[in-house]
């Protein structure tokens, strides 16, 4: 077959993905399972678990606070992939990610209209407001810089927009892992203080992204 043939009927041909190296994904989920167990390993040193942790576990709103940590770790794990993958859609991942921002934040503004006015500041600011969201950033950086790594081996082209995406995911699984030790419930500090965790990495990514992440 000649080139010019070859390279017709590839052109022509369904589209074809890339097939990834023997053994890459095992490689990829190897780092970032390195990346999880250092910020456990992290959680565990500097603050431990939580000693009524399985009281928590029956309440319903730990499960909502976890559940709703577990959707934008997804939501932004996709963000992330798709953010390396050149051609790939990425109109819908703003809904993505904003959905259950909206949900908490629509749950937690029910939640203060209905309590009674002297209790609204406790569940806003709870009783770890200052350190929540230090406590989150710090122990998302070893998971931001397995993300990275990861991101290295793909072909990102927005590389800000992907830092901050790798950044945002970092500090989506630390907040999950910092379940293990927060004894704040309320959605209306889950839906603030945790969030705003999230955007201390977020941003130290976007400031990294074109940096690290060049290729």
């Amino acid at each position: 077959m000649k080139t010019d043939d070859l390279i017709a009927m590839l052109a022509s041909g369904p589209d074809v993905a890339a097939a990834p190296p023997p053994g890459a994904r095992w490689r990829a989920a190897g780092t970032l399972s390195a990346g999880v167990l250092g910020s456990v390993a992290l959680m565990a040193m500097l603050l431990g678990v939580r000693p009524n942790l399985e009281q928590l576990a029956r309440l319903p709103d730990f499960w909502i606070k976890v559940g709703f940590v577990a959707c934008l770790c997804l939501a932004a794990w996709q963000a992330s992939r798709r953010l390396c993958m050149p051609g790939a859609p990425t109109r819908a991942l703003p809904l993505l990610l904003a959905l259950p921002l909206l949900l908490m934040w629509a749950l937690g503004a029910l939640i203060l209209q209905e309590a009674p006015a002297g209790q609204r500041a406790e569940l806003f600011w709870g009783a770890t407001w200052r350190s929540c969201p230090l406590l989150i950033a710090t122990l998302s950086l070893p998971i931001l810089a397995a993300v990275l790594r990861l991101m290295r081996q793909l072909a990102p082209t927005r590389l800000r927009l992907a830092g901050a995406a790798a950044g945002f995911a970092a500090g989506a699984l630390a907040a999950l892992v910092y379940c293990l030790h927060c004894p704040e419930l309320a959605a209306s500090f889950v839906g603030f203080w945790y969030v705003l965790g999230m955007l201390v990495p977020t941003a130290i990514g976007a400031a990294l992204g074109p940096r690290v992440l060049a290729w």
